[in-house]
């Protein structure tokens, strides 16, 4: 679910139309409609928007980032482990 009251904001930074890409975004949906309730998750491709990996201090593709609630989490890879991810992102 997409709202702007959301309580989770995410951010995907994926690496063009690879198939590890494609996974990441399949799999960080999935656990997002399965676990969080309402969120927002914005998908940025590095390739259409570079400037954006510097911004947000991402060495890395496909990395998740919770910007809402705070403090600022990260992960890194395929989004494949859902217990990896929920404590990394749920409160």
């Amino acid at each position: 679910m997409y709202c702007t009251g959301a309580d989770y904001r995410l951010t995907l930074f994926i690496t063009g139309a690879s198939l590890r890409s494609a996974r990441a975004v399949a799999n960080a949906r999935a656990f997002c409609d399965d676990e969080l309730g309402i969120y927002e998750l914005e998908v940025v491709d590095l390739y259409e928007a570079p400037g954006r990996a510097s911004e947000h201090q991402v060495v890395a593709a496909p990395t998740l980032i919770r910007n809402k609630p705070q403090p600022i989490r990260r992960v890194i890879g395929d989004m494949s482990d859902r217990r990896r991810l929920s404590k990394a992102i749920k409160i």
